[in-house]
């Protein structure tokens, strides 16, 4: 993946984040890739790798559930999840980025739309079997993180299933960012209410000095 569009990630971060805007940057960040300044960020064909190993693993019946993908970006893992049979909702809050996934994809099943974490539509709450999120929360600054993870848990229904894929951190001072790697009491918040099935910490494979979270938590069924 052609990297060149990371300074200017930077800067555009910077700029939003100073002026108060935790998520404003990240349309600016598409829009610069869209007319070729920069190389198109997140552009990847494959889903993410320890999404993949889950499904592997776990080989979870979509046929007849509902799976939503939060910070879909270009559309790599929101087309992984259609293709185990969900009926997929996938949201970027950059209409650039869901714009662009859109003509990308012309013949997709999955439902690309624009929309906020910070601000979701009532009619989502408790609405999703799956609910998939890579590497979303991580770029949300810290004093939006507790209402940004909030957000995502909100949208599980009873029975459901969150899987959660950051990069990692131990406790203590945060680096610079964005992004901000998750530490274990932050991954784990994920789950407040729920039933953690899993949270395991693995070595990652493009940064070998950093490593990644992958965190499977349960809302448990009604009645």
């Amino acid at each position: 993946m052609n990297r060149d569009w990371v300074p200017r990630a930077d800067r555009l971060a910077a700029e939003a984040l100073a002026a108060g805007d935790a998520t404003g940057w990240f349309d600016r960040l598409y829009d610069a890739g869209r007319r070729g300044e920069v190389a198109m960020p997140w552009d990847r064909d494959d889903a993410h790798p320890l999404l993949v190993a889950w499904a592997s693993e776990r080989a979870p019946a979509g046929r007849g559930r509902r799976a939503v993908v939060v910070g879909c970006g270009l559309g790599a893992d929101a087309e992984f999840v259609a293709g185990l049979g969900f009926d997929v909702v996938a949201f970027d809050v950059s209409p650039t980025a869901v714009a662009t996934v859109r003509e990308r994809r012309p013949g997709s099943a999955v439902e690309y739309t624009v929309a906020d974490l910070l601000d979701l539509p009532a009619a989502w709450r408790g609405a999703f079997d799956l609910v998939v999120e890579v590497h979303t929360v991580q770029a949300l600054p810290l004093d939006v993180r507790a209402r940004a993870t909030a957000a995502v848990r909100s949208l599980l229904a009873p029975g459901g299933t969150l899987l959660v894929v950051a990069a990692a951190r131990d406790e203590g001072p945060p680096p610079g960012g964005p992004p901000w790697p998750l530490t274990p009491a932050e991954v784990t918040a994920f789950g407040s209410g729920l039933e953690t099935a899993d949270l395991q910490r693995y070595a990652d494979r493009d940064e070998p000095a950093g490593s990644r979270w992958r965190a499977e938590f349960r809302r448990p069924p009604e009645g």
